[in-house]
This record gives C-alpha cells, structure tokens and sequence, in this order.
C-alpha cells in the first residue's frame, strides 16, 4: 500500500506541540530537582554506618537516643526504598500511585501530583546510589590523609572527598537525567498533558499516526541528542583530563 505522508496539516497543531513540550521539560527539571535533593539525602543516610562499638558501650536504656541505635533500621528502610524502585518498572509505578495508592489512603491523587512524585522518587533512588558510589570511589588513603590533618567529618567531606566524587558522579549524573526526560514520556498513561499525550489527542483528531507519531518522535530527538553529545564531551574531557 502507498502511503501519502503529510505533514502541512500539523502546523495548525503546532501550539499543542509547544504546550506538550514545556509540560515535558518542566515534568523534567521539576523531578530532577526533586530527585537529586532527595537522592542526596538517601545516599549520605545510606552511608552512616552503625558503629557496633559504640552500641554496645551504651546502656540498654540509653539506646533509644543513641544514633548508633537508629542506625541499623535506617540503613534497612534505605536499602528498601532505592530497591523498591529501581527494580520495579516505572509505568508499573506510575500506575500504581494513581490507582492503588488512593485506595489505601482513601484520598484521591490528582495525575500531576501521582506523577511528579512517582518519577522524583524514582530517579532519588538511582542519584542515592550515585552519590553513594561516587563518595565510595575515592581511594581510602585521601579519608586517611584528611583525618591526619585534623578536619572534621563535615569539613573533610566538603573540602577534600565531595571535590573528587563530584566529577566522577557527573557522567552517570548527565546520563539519568537523559533518560529521565525519556521517562517522563509514561505519565501520558493517566492523562498527564504531555508532549507523548497531546500527540495522542491529535491523533485521535486527525487518524494520521504516521506523521504525528513521526513529529513526536523527532521533537523528542532533538530535545535529546545535544544532552547525550554534552555527556560524551565531558566523559571525554574527563579522561583526558586524568
């Protein structure tokens, strides 16, 4: 069958497309901000570690005010909440919070309110264990060499270890980031007015999937190749830089 591609007939759409657009980015720069403030906060709690010692030194009706106490429960509920979510596919997320989460909590969840929260915590759970690894990656002997100096644990970490795992934490930073603009695709399932969902409202208007799927697809291409272009440059920079 010869097929008659037109794409004159979408100009008359262009400001939905637009709308779709700034809905998108701002879904994405919304959740990052989000995600990387609450990733922050996992990844530093996920490396407090419970010093044994120091429990055990403590007196029994002293623990409930001892932070080596908590430490072992909260090490725990981290560890759920980033497995939780990486190991669980978002769209199953998404729907989920909007669907099932009001049943349990007997209050019904507005689409933008199940969305944002369901992709901020969805990628905190990655930027938890990229800050994790970044802070881990550093060699032992530059925490042995700031404790010789004397720095406290607060002045060591801003001064000497977060310099040097904020560079190796960027790529894999950049990278999430990327596919999170990608993800926010999926909130077009509970009628989030996106870029992806407003392609479908002129579908439905027009029975031409072909060029408006095709226009969808490209915008989404253009949005994205100069980040993926950016994360190479600098994961090269880097290199050579080392």
């Amino acid at each position: 069958m010869h097929y008659q591609w037109d794409f004159q007939f979408l100009l008359r759409y262009a400001p939905l497309f637009w709308k779709g657009v700034l809905v998108t980015l701002a879904y994405t720069a919304g959740t990052i901000f989000l995600g990387l403030i609450l990733g922050l906060l996992i990844g530093l709690g996920r490396l407090a570690r419970a010093d044994r010692a120091v429990l055990s030194a403590t007196p029994v009706k002293f623990w409930l005010v001892s932070p080596a106490f908590w430490a072992f429960p909260l090490q725990w509920c981290l560890i759920a909440f980033v497995e939780a979510f990486r190991c669980t596919p978002l769209l199953v997320q998404i729907v989920w919070v909007y669907y099932a989460l009001p049943v349990l909590l007997g209050v019904q969840i507005p689409a933008t309110v199940a969305a944002v929260m369901t992709l901020s915590c969805y990628t905190a759970a990655f930027y938890a264990e990229i800050f994790r690894g970044g802070i881990m990656s550093i060699e032992r002997g530059q925490w042995d060499a700031a404790r010789a100096l004397g720095l406290r644990p607060w002045t060591m970490m801003r001064q000497v270890i977060l310099p040097q795992a904020i560079r190796r934490m960027i790529p894999p930073f950049v990278n999430q980031s990327i596919t999170q603009l990608k993800n926010t695709s999926l909130v077009s399932t509970i009628a989030v007015p996106d870029l992806l969902y407003n392609g479908t409202l002129i579908t439905a208007d027009t029975y031409r999937p072909l060029e408006v799927y095709t226009v969808v697809a490209v915008i989404y291409f253009v949005l994205l190749f100069p980040s993926t272009m950016l994360a190479q440059w600098y994961e090269k920079r880097l290199q050579t830089d080392r």
